[in-house]
């Protein structure tokens, strides 16, 4: 599509006279994102930084420009009408930091945050793989299609070495997406032999937190004080 073809896109009629957008924009192409921003009816307030990095943590120097190697990409955030982002977003940081995957794909983590920072109902516009409980619009969101993106060698996704937790007070409730997320991490950690105490060290939550997040994945416990096999 064009430039005027995606600022012509109505999705002022869409959304609610109050509104949050997350809109991605290639780092080059920045001008032309706050036009569309503006187009929609959004006016811009800040960003989020997606990182992308290595398995090892590293920042990915596999990505492309003629100036410098891009290593991030941008959501530009606006907001229509009057309205803040939710109470834990004022301890969420603007940045997001995972692997690459399929070409153009952005990270599944986006959710996390959007959910825990914005109020729904949610759309996602040129959606490749839907989300529950979002609504999606694009060519690729339906499951017949097929392929979706090619996944070249190095970009499956995935966490980095040491996967970070997010911040959380002792009654603060994670964001679904949040929850299943964190919940697999600690499956696969558990499995692997680590015991709830450790996860708690980890993760900085409470044993009853880290619990119930074992119980979300479906993880088969051992008896207390028994190792892994």
């Amino acid at each position: 599509m064009t430039l005027d073809d995606i600022c012509g896109i109505p999705v002022n009629d869409v959304t609610a006279p109050n509104a949050h957008l997350y809109l991605w924009v290639p780092n080059a192409l920045l001008v032309d994102g706050l036009k569309v921003m503006e187009s929609w009816g959004f006016r811009y307030i800040s960003n989020v930084v997606w990182a992308k990095r290595r398995k090892d943590g590293g920042p990915d120097g596999r990505g492309v420009g003629f100036y410098f190697r891009n290593v991030t990409e941008l959501i530009l955030f606006g907001v229509k009408g009057s309205m803040r982002t939710l109470p834990p977003a004022r301890s969420q940081v603007n940045m997001i930091e995972t692997r690459k995957r399929e070409h153009s794909r952005k990270p599944d983590e986006q959710y996390d945050l959007i959910e825990r920072c914005s109020p729904g109902p949610y759309l996602e516009m040129f959606a490749r793989y839907p989300q529950e409980g979002w609504m999606a619009w694009g060519d690729e969101s339906s499951d017949e299609v097929q392929p979706r993106g090619r996944t070249h060698r190095g970009y499956a996704g995935g966490g980095i070495e040491a996967p970070s937790f997010p911040t959380l007070e002792s009654h603060e409730r994670m964001a679904t997406a949040t929850q299943r997320r964190i919940a697999r991490v600690l499956k696969e950690q558990y499995e692997a032999g680590a015991s709830v105490r450790d996860l708690v060290n980890e993760t900085d939550y409470s044993i009853t937190r880290v619990r119930r997040l074992l119980d979300v994945a479906g993880t088969e416990m051992r008896m207390r004080g028994r190792a892994a096999a």
